[in-house]
């Protein structure tokens, strides 16, 4: 099956031709013939299967076939919402991309940014709104949204914004919106609180299940390191020092962590940037975009701020400390070995780690293969900052029950001013990055 065979409008085709694809993934072929048809959608795929463009493209149709006011601002016609505002930033860039031969207008709202511009955006009216559910919920409360006329309701990684403590705001929301609409809802994971929110949610949804396709599982080599914990930022550099290191995610628990290991890397002299939610919106900014341009090959991260990354060819995922959570394992490693290439997962544990480590192999079923190779000689890190063992209370799991919520909805993520080509920009340090309601063309 190509794209041409489903159905989709002339302008999306000529815009998904341009972006090079021509066979859609499975996710895709088995989503977008429902959503044509007008039926809700719960879908279970994992993160890395193409399940954007999978709601995208039916909606740009949809909406592109519409009729619009002749007068007056448009109206919201479609309700996109992400747990992070990186997330939200890549489904707006996907939208710019498939959109690009429509005359639709759409616009991303998420915490952490001033008010105003985004205020600016829902007056002069929009077809299509991405936003974060915090700070969608506080423009609510102030009388600032108009649902009345939204057809489309889009929930993405529904299971993270639950883990993030969202629900409420999800349910607040829902309540505002038609119940004449057509819902969609993704998850990585089916547990209880998804499957319930999804009756609340949806009507008569069609089911499309995706597992990670195993000759793209194949593509990750993984290996495990049973290493003290004091040994960790030795060993790391010196992983990070070969060759065949290309570009790297080295993924900590905590924010402190996240910095402490940068530091460390610095000292040992390969430069390395940090990405977490005490960083300033440009600075996440600018970090992404050195990732992304290969000018920053070694980012260190904690898993909300990532979970937005979507960068190929990174070589090597390295998990610097293990997960508490084992689905978090899969997460990670599956930011290596896509689109074809082979990718090397490498995880430390220490002694202590054991727990997490029985935990994602009971999850995957599988042992991760132990590198019994000779120990490196490991040098000591000039001035070395000593390891801290206590967890970050900012990164404490939230389904434990004890997690910090974000200030307006602002779960990690930025919104730039676009480049040429669609990208955002860098600001400068300190720079709040907004944007307006654009076309996409």
């Amino acid at each position: 099956m190509t794209f041409t065979e489903l159905g989709l409008a002339e302008p999306i085709l000529r815009a998904v031709a341009k972006e090079g694809y021509t066979v859609p993934t499975p996710i895709q072929a088995q989503t977008i013939p429902h959503l044509l048809e007008g039926k809700d959608v719960l879908g279970n795929a994992p993160t890395g299967t193409g399940k954007t463009a999978a709601f995208a493209l039916p909606i740009l149709h949809q909406l592109s076939k519409g009729k619009r006011p002749e007068t007056g601002p448009r109206p919201i016609r479609t309700v996109i919402l992400s747990p992070t505002r990186e997330l939200a930033v890549q489904i707006d860039e996907a939208f710019y991309s498939y959109g690009h031969f429509t005359s639709l207008r759409g616009a991303v709202i998420y915490g952490g940014v001033g008010y105003q511009p985004q205020i600016m955006a829902l007056r002069r009216g929009i077809d299509i709104l991405i936003a974060t559910p915090g700070r969608l919920v506080d423009l609510m409360n102030q009388g600032l949204v108009d649902f009345s006329k939204v057809e489309i309701f889009v929930l993405d990684e529904a299971d993270r914004m639950l883990d993030m403590g969202f629900e409420p705001d999800l349910r607040k929301i829902m309540a505002q919106i038609p119940k004449a609409r057509q819902s969609v809802l993704f998850s990585a994971t089916m547990p209880r609180e998804i499957e319930q929110l999804a009756k609340a949610m949806l009507k008569h949804p069609v089911h499309v299940t995706i597992a990670a396709p195993k000759q793209e599982q194949g593509l990750i080599e993984e290996a495990l390191f049973f290493i003290p914990q004091k040994q960790k930022s030795q060993m790391l550099v010196h992983m990070l020092s070969q060759p065949e290191v290309t570009r790297s995610l080295v993924f900590t628990r905590t924010k402190h962590g996240a910095d402490r290991v940068v530091k460390q890397l610095g000292k040992s002299g390969i430069p390395a940037e940090a990405l977490h939610g005490n960083k300033t919106q440009a600075t996440r900014n600018r970090t992404l975009h050195n990732f992304r341009t290969n000018r920053t090959k070694v980012v260190v991260a904690t898993d909300v701020a990532a979970r937005g990354i979507d960068v190929d060819n990174i070589s090597h995922v390295v998990n610097y400390d293990l997960p508490m959570e084992p689905e978090t394992y899969i997460h990670r490693i599956g930011r290596t070995g896509r689109a074809g290439a082979k990718g090397i997962a490498i995880s430390f544990c220490d002694m202590d780690e054991q727990k997490y480590l029985r935990n994602i192999e009971r999850l995957t079923r599988k042992k991760i293969p132990v590198d019994r190779s000779p120990m490196p000689e490991l040098k000591p890190i000039p001035n070395d900052v000593p390891e801290i063992r206590e967890r970050d209370h900012h990164d404490i799991d939230p389904r434990r029950g004890n997690a910090r919520r974000g200030g307006g909805g602002g779960q990690g993520g930025y919104e730039g001013k676009r480049k040429p080509g669609g990208r955002p920009a860098a600001g400068k340090r300190g720079e709040k990055l907004v944007s307006s309601p654009k076309r996409w063309h």
